[in-house]
């Protein structure tokens, strides 16, 4: 059933369509880069932006940073919203479950499904990110020592431990995107809705971030510890905030993830 919801997702044409999208951005910011030499200043801007104009290597980390407040989570929420939605949009869940193969097995192929598309939507960013970064910018040695956030010099083994520690950071930290669009898709049979709902969930943790009234629920908010692996290119790594932020996020799956087992497995299914 795993294999059979995989090969559903990555043969559909707009699976890969969302990919190229999200890799589009980056390539057109490190163009715009290359062509202007332009970059942000230090501090400003997405995390290591200001870098790239010396070191391309280190694009593959601000390609993250670049697709990571807005345009990967609305990735992740379109393909997890419609995981179940779609299926009972079309009509053609009634048909799956007809088959001997239990609800929660059902469940348990598409969260595997959508786990799939967002690592690999976050390793194919990160290593276009890096291809560009390589032939468009910077152009040091792969073996040349790099700056860390602190200042100190990093070796290429470290920056790329690092970097792909950042990769599966930031796949940790779109699970609970996925978890509470996974959660309304079961709840409706429009994966629009289920889509929209998730996004208004993240839009809204994300306005209460700015907000100094909010302060005491910030801790807790879904998107506040998304940029922590900033923190692994600091020397020495600083993990605090990225324990939490992976505490945090392994919190929200727990509970969208049990509520949409239990509302799914008792679901009257009638599309």
């Amino acid at each position: 059933m795993i294999g059979v919801e995989l090969s559903k997702l990555f043969r559909r044409p707009r699976t890969w369509l969302t990919l190229v999208l999200l890799d589009a951005l980056p390539t057109v910011v490190a163009i715009l880069l290359a062509t202007t030499h332009l970059g942000p200043r230090p501090g400003q801007g997405p995390a290591f932006l200001s870098a790239v104009l010396t070191n391309g290597s280190l694009f593959a980390v601000a390609a993250l940073a670049i697709v990571l407040p807005l345009f990967l989570p609305i990735a992740v929420a379109v393909v997890a919203g419609e995981s179940v939605a779609g299926e009972a949009q079309s009509g053609t869940l009634r048909y799956l479950l007809i088959r001997p193969i239990g609800r929660t097995k059902l469940l348990v192929a598409k969260l595997i499904s959508v786990f799939a598309f967002v690592m690999a939507a976050v390793v194919l960013v990160a290593g276009t990110g890096f291809v560009v970064g390589r032939l468009l910018l910077g152009h040091q040695p792969l073996s040349a020592a790099v700056s860390s956030v602190s200042g100190s010099q990093l070796t290429p083994a470290q920056i790329a431990f690092r970097t792909l520690l950042a990769v599966g950071y930031v796949g940790v930290s779109m699970l609970g995107v996925a978890a509470m669009a996974l959660f309304l898709s079961t709840l409706t049979d429009s994966a629009q809705s289920a889509t929209l709902g998730a996004l208004a969930f993240l839009i809204g943790s994300s306005l209460l971030l700015t907000l100094d009234a909010a302060t005491s629920l910030q801790p807790y908010l879904p998107t506040r510890y998304w940029l922590s692996f900033v923190d692994l290119f600091r020397d020495p790594m600083l993990l605090r905030n990225v324990e939490r932020g992976i505490g945090l996020q392994a919190v929200y799956v727990a509970i969208l993830l049990g509520a949409a087992w239990a509302n799914f497995v008792t679901k009257d299914i009638k599309s």
